[in-house]
């Protein structure tokens, strides 16, 4: 009895976890395909399926939603980024290899839906604009910022701002190839991406004294 007693609650709490995940998912299409406006809480309920109070308990409002959709969608890659940002004896490299993974997250298809919905209606949205840079620019510059102060301290780059540095290197990746790609006049293929990313490197490496390793 005592055995059933336990599993009992790990189930619901399983299928809630589901749930949630099923309400991310449609909310996420919705919101990249439609936009932030045309969303409604209504439409994810009715897709969903069962009672419109079941959306509203787990995530009372649309910028709630908004906000956890975003969260679901950085996660992973803010592992990915942290295992990136180690200190290493090629410094210049991990740089490298950042710019790469970064900029090919943003010009994948879902970044570049998503820039685009943040450009398009934060004018009238405000709170699209703030969701979104609390949830992904600002955590991946408070990241950034983490590793060029060590690396700074150990000697590795020149001596600045390393938010200031972060948000720099943050701004080259999201020039050029993902400006070209977010008005459609260029596609974001491996090499492209690849040859971006090691001038953007190699742009920030003269910029703070960085040497490339042999």
């Amino acid at each position: 009895m005592e055995t059933l007693t336990e599993k009992a609650p790990g189930k619901r709490e399983a299928r809630k976890e589901e749930r949630r995940l099923a309400i991310l998912e449609i909310a996420q299409r919705s919101f990249l395909e439609s936009g932030y406006s045309a969303t409604s809480m209504s439409a994810i309920s009715a897709e969903l399926g069962g009672s419109k109070g079941t959306l509203w308990n787990y995530f009372p409002s649309k910028d709630e939603l908004f906000a956890a959709v975003l969260d679901h969608a950085t996660i992973a890659y803010r592992q990915l980024l942290s295992d990136l940002l180690k200190p290493s004896e090629d410094l210049h490299a991990t740089l490298f290899a950042f710019c790469r993974s970064f900029i090919a997250k943003i010009t994948s298809p879902e970044g570049i839906k998503l820039h685009r919905l943040v450009a398009s209606e934060s004018g009238r949205f405000p709170e699209v604009g703030e969701i979104f840079y609390r949830r992904a620019p600002l955590p991946t510059q408070e990241m950034l910022s983490g590793f060029f102060t060590a690396e700074m301290a150990a000697g590795h780059m020149r001596r600045d701002d390393p938010l200031a540095a972060a948000r720099a290197l943050a701004s080259l990746c999201l020039g050029g190839l993902h400006h070209r790609v977010v008005w459609g006049k260029d596609e974001a293929s491996p090499d492209k991406v690849e040859a971006e990313a090691r001038y953007v490197a190699d742009l920030f490496a003269r910029a703070f004294d960085i040497a490339r390793q042999a």
